[in-house]
Parts: structure tokens; C-alpha cells; sequence
């Protein structure tokens, strides 16, 4: 069924909302958002969308409204996990999906990365937060990466990269752990796995928070 523009403005927001926080906004929220003079407005016009197959409610919960159409819905596959401290292996498959759109990172194509471990403190990346990273052979210098070392930790890890005449470093973000340091003859062991463009942090079941 058709909505009128108000009520597309409403759904639309629901849609922008999820793709962003994994949860809908509250009607205060609405309202505030799209300029609504109080919230009776907002529960008519979310009635209607639950009354045209728009959205699904679950009585005396807030932040239940929940769009049905899942082509509306971008998610994020998450490739298992990545150390930020002690290397762990990811795996080659997705472990889940998160519903969080690439798009929000300026990007087509990007994955997600559990985080374990504080090496990355210092970036404000802490031990359970999902890294989003954009795929690619290599990085700036300074930037931070996702990177396997081949042959010696062949598991990945989140690091900044340092690029020098001779050597290449992979610094952590915490003076606790050591610089690894690979002088021309072993640069070729350390692959970039892509480049580190964001970090969204769980609060909930099913929520999660865009911090950059």
C-alpha cells in the first residue's frame, strides 16, 4: 500500500535509524528529527505503517518498531576475529551478519571484525568492539590496517602501519606491547588485509553503535 509523504518521512527514518544504531528511534526521537509538534501524531502514523505491513511492534517494549522489509536493510558480514592484542585466526566465511550499513563508512563493500584484546586502546578500539574494514592490498603510513604476517603470525591482527626506508613496523596502540619490526628482506611476510575505516561497539542484543 502507498504511504503519504509524512508517513514515508517516518518509515524512511525507522529505515536510516536501523541501518545506523541497529534499533529504532524512540517517538521523542521522531519527533525531533522530522520537526513533529508532540508524539500522538508519530503513534498515528506509526499505526498505520504497522496497519500497511510497514512495521512489527511488540507491546509495552520501547524501541520495538521494526521495518519488514528486509530488501530495506543493509548488513555487514563479521569474518570472525581479530586480535588486538594476541593474533587469533578470522575465518573464511561470516560468522553473522550486523545490521550495519557499509554505506555509513562511505563504502560499497566493507566487513566487520571482532575485536579481542587492548593493544588498540590508544585508537579508542577496545576488546569486544566489531572493526570495520574496507578491503585492500595496502594502506598509508600511519594508517591503521587489518594484516596477516606469513610464516610467523600467520593470524590477523589490527595494527598501525609505519613505513620506513628499510623497515616496515606494525605499532599497537598501547605502550604495553612491542614494536614488530620487518627490515626489507621479510616485508613481503606481512599482507594487509584491508584498511581500518571504523569501529561499531555492541550495547545490546541486536544493538550496536556507529562510534566512527
Amino acid at each position: 500500500m502507498e504511504l503519504t509523504p509524512r508517513q514515508r518521512s517516518v518509515y524512511d527514518f525507522l529505515i536510516s535509524h536501523h541501518r545506523r544504531y541497529g534499533f529504532s528511534p524512540t517517538v521523542r526521537e521522531i519527533c525531533k528529527k522530522l520537526g513533529l509538534a508532540g508524539p500522538a501524531g508519530v503513534h498515528r502514523i506509526l499505526g498505520v505503517l504497522e496497519e500497511k505491513g510497514y512495521i512489527r511492534s511488540t507491546a509495552g517494549k520501547k524501541r520495538s518498531w521494526r521495518p519488514l522489509n528486509p530488501g530495506n536493510i543493509h548488513k555487514m558480514p563479521v569474518l570472525g576475529r581479530i586480535a588486538a592484542g594476541e593474533p587469533r585466526g578470522i575465518l573464511d566465511h561470516p560468522e553473522e551478519h550486523i545490521p550495519v550499513d557499509p554505506g555509513f563508512f562511505g563504502q560499497e563493500h566493507c566487513f566487520a571484525l571482532n575485536i579481542s584484546g587492548d593493544s588498540m586502546i590508544g585508537a579508542h578500539i577496545q576488546d569486544g568492539d566489531l572493526a570495520i574494514i574496507s578491503p585492500q592490498p595496502d594502506v598509508e603510513n600511519g594508517q591503521i590496517a587489518a594484516v596477516i604476517v606469513e610464516e610467523i603470525l600467520p593470524e590477523a591482527t589490527l595494527k598501525i602501519v609505519r613505513k620506513k626506508r628499510n623497515v616496515l613496523e606494525l605499532h599497537s596502540a598501547n605502550p604495553a606491547y612491542p614494536i614488530m619490526q620487518f627490515p626489507q628482506r621479510h616485508r613481503r611476510k606481512v599482507r594487509i588485509i584491508g584498511k581500518y575505516i571504523g569501529v561499531v561497539r555492541k550495547i545490546s542484543l541486536n544493538s550496536y553503535v556507529v562510534l566512527e
